[in-house]
């Protein structure tokens, strides 16, 4: 059945039991391609008789769909021509997120959460202002969405101005069915959406409005009593009680005749709606119901039969070094909580939660309430632990600066998935963290480069009780150990001096070479590889590692007086990055060494391998000892001081 679908419109066709049958093949579909990609498999199976039942109700691009939080998208892409996964989530294939450049059918490409329902506000307004009112926006939201702030800021104008084609969709995969799913249910639905029921109750209002103030105090108490008997008949007195949006639901998002029912009422009803949908994530894929951890929501290679790992690797991640830290820490401090935003196993705070359940705060997909409620915890004598990706780091950037900073709160954040992260595509690779947090007052931020940096940074961070600390650290393996050859009085770590083997007697200005490589994090194994290809060609290199890259340690800027040309690597933006910082430094010091300073560019990076992007960024290190070796020699800027 899927074959014979190339686009919305050739669902028009297919008779309900059709649309069953093609359910079934895309489920098949799905668990055959993503298992050999990876990707997000979960929550795709949980909508698929959804996504058709919206492409069949709905005329698609003409009425928008916002998917929030798009890994929900897979289905989607299928039904709108979209079928070759073969290479999903890598570079000339399909993005693992709805992506303007593929197809006219997607029109949000973030991939952070909360933000569909402002999307369909600001359309359906622009669609009334400019006389579009034929066309309806609909919004899908869930998969967690509904804890993010910005949902209910949305919600709250939406119901401000109600006379829009505006429909919202919630996704709700997170509760099992409710008995309410049925006959009493769809009828009071019915009874809800049609247009007798709303020119009654327009009807009423504005005769009672007739009696002054009397009189809307009792059409006000009458219209009370009549929600909250609906409410309670329907099993949802607690959801979306006080909105004064209509309520399509609960429906049984699998049942494809129900959802295209509700889905009919609310875009009948010509006013904003909201579609309850139950859904189960995984659904039709044993191995993903039967996971309790989280559904297979994001997997990479898998045996379709088993649902089992088709590779596991022995190498220890950054994820991994973290979550046994932070646990061997909270035993010895009582006073270390940990904070997430939704996020408790892949960011490593799980065994943290288990051992200490009162001591580790889960709030859901609400960064910002995250941070600023470490403020408060801080205040209150405790040292929060605040771990997210470093990518949704941005979105509580404000709470950081007013809150945490400006009342030098000590309040340690945990970034993970920093830098180029690869498939995920440009919203989930977290290349503005550095670039962002260091103009934050006060702020420690710290890049460890191995497994015993990350524990020794994060040992330091959460002793500071004065201002914010952050440590940010790649995905993925943390690799093998990197050494240092010795540490200056500052704490900076000298991984590679060519002309010393051991700390000078002299002290680290006593060290002079060709080439000062500040390597940030990871990139300082990069920095080895491209000092060993320029010893080749007889230019000598000195390799530091500031552990603490900001604020800029003054041996950095000593070292840099010492050498002929100061080298950053960051995987971060170029555009005020650390290698910015370090130039300003060594300036107002009174430096002139010339500086190169190497990082991501100042543009949003499409989904590929890390390795990849990378090599896009000139960050592979026979890259850099060309480019270097031409600085050197003069040939290129910033060209090297003389001998």
């Amino acid at each position: 059945m899927l074959e014979r679908i190339n686009g919305p419109r050739d669902l028009d066709a297919l008779s309900p039991e059709e649309c069953v049958e093609l359910a079934a093949d895309v489920r098949e579909f799905l668990i055959s391609e993503v298992s050999k990609t990876g990707g997000h498999l979960g929550p795709n199976l949980g909508v698929v008789e959804l996504t058709i039942a919206l492409h069949r109700v709905f005329e698609s691009p003409k009425d928008p769909i916002v998917w929030d939080t798009g890994h929900q998208s897979y289905v989607h892409k299928l039904l709108t021509g979209r079928k070759d996964f073969s290479d999903l989530r890598k570079r000339g294939g399909l993005a693992g997120y709805p992506q303007r450049s593929e197809s006219e059918h997607d029109v949000v490409e973030s991939s952070h959460a909360s933000s569909s329902l402002s999307w369909a506000d600001g359309i359906s307004r622009a669609f009334n202002s400019t006389g579009k009112q034929d066309r309806h926006v609909v919004a899908v939201v869930g998969d967690g969405a509904l804890t993010g702030g910005m949902t209910w800021e949305a919600l709250n104008n939406i119901t401000d101005d109600n006379d829009r084609n505006l429909i919202i969709v919630v996704n709700d995969n997170g509760r099992s069915y409710a008995p309410t799913i049925g006959g009493m249910a769809r009828f009071l639905n019915g009874v809800r959406v049609t247009g007798g029921y709303r020119d009654l109750q327009e009807g009423s209002e504005r005769l009672f409005n007739n009696f002054g103030t009397a009189g809307r105090t009792v059409y006000r108490a009458a219209r009370g009593a009549l929600r909250g008997f609906v409410s309670r008949a329907s099993g949802n007195q607690d959801l979306y009680a006080n909105l004064d949006i209509k309520y399509v639901g609960p429906v049984d998002g699998h049942d494809l005749a129900a959802v295209e029912t509700a889905l009919k009422q609310a875009k009948g009803y010509g006013r904003p709606a909201l579609v309850h949908v139950i859904t189960e994530k995984g659904r039709g894929y044993a191995p993903a119901v039967n996971d309790e951890a989280d559904q297979f929501h994001a997997i990479g290679q898998i045996d379709p039969g088993s649902g089992a790992p088709l590779s596991s690797s022995s190498e220890r991640s950054w994820t991994s070094v973290f979550r046994e830290e932070i646990l061997s820490l909270a035993h010895e401090n009582k006073k270390i909580v940990g904070i997430t935003g939704a996020m408790l196993r892949p960011t490593g705070l799980d065994a943290f939660a288990q051992a200490y359940p009162q001591r580790v705060y889960d709030v859901g997909i609400a960064e910002q309430h995250a941070v600023t409620t470490a403020a408060g915890l801080a205040y209150g004598g405790l040292h929060p632990v605040v771990a997210i990706y470093a990518t949704f780091m941005n979105r509580a950037f404000d709470q950081l600066l007013m809150d945490v900073a400006l009342h030098r709160a000590g309040v340690t954040m945990v970034l993970d998935r920093a830098g180029i992260t690869g498939p995920d595509g440009a919203s989930h690779n977290g290349v503005w963290d550095l670039a962002m947090l260091q103009i934050v007052p006060g702020i420690r931020i710290a890049a460890p480069r191995d497994e015993a940096t990350l524990r020794e940074t994060l040992g330091e961070a959460v002793l500071v009780d004065d201002a914010p600390t952050a440590i940010r650290y790649p995905k993925g393996s943390v690799g093998e150990p990197l050494p240092q050859l010795w540490r200056t009085a500052d704490g900076v770590d000298v991984l590679y001096a060519a002309t010393q083997s051991a700390e000078p007697a002299g002290g680290p200005l006593a060290v002079s070479a060709d080439v000062l490589f500040v390597a940030v994090g990871p990139m300082t194994r990069t920095a080895l590889d491209a000092a060993a290809i320029l010893a080749e060609q007889g230019i000598t290199s000195t390799v530091i590692d500031p552990r603490w890259v900001i604020p800029v340690a003054s041996s950095v800027v000593t070292l840099a007086s010492t050498h002929r040309l100061v080298v950053s690597i960051e995987d971060g933006l170029r555009v005020g990055g650390v290698g910015t910082t370090i130039r300003q430094e060594m300036r107002d010091a009174g430096v002139d060494t010339g500086v190169s300073e190497l990082g991501t560019p100042y543009e949003f990076l499409e989904h590929a391998t890390r390795d990849q992007l990378l090599e896009d960024a000139g960050l592979t290190a026979p890259q850099i000892a060309t480019e270097v070796a031409e600085q050197v020699r003069g040939t290129r800027v910033p060209t090297a001081r003389p001998e």
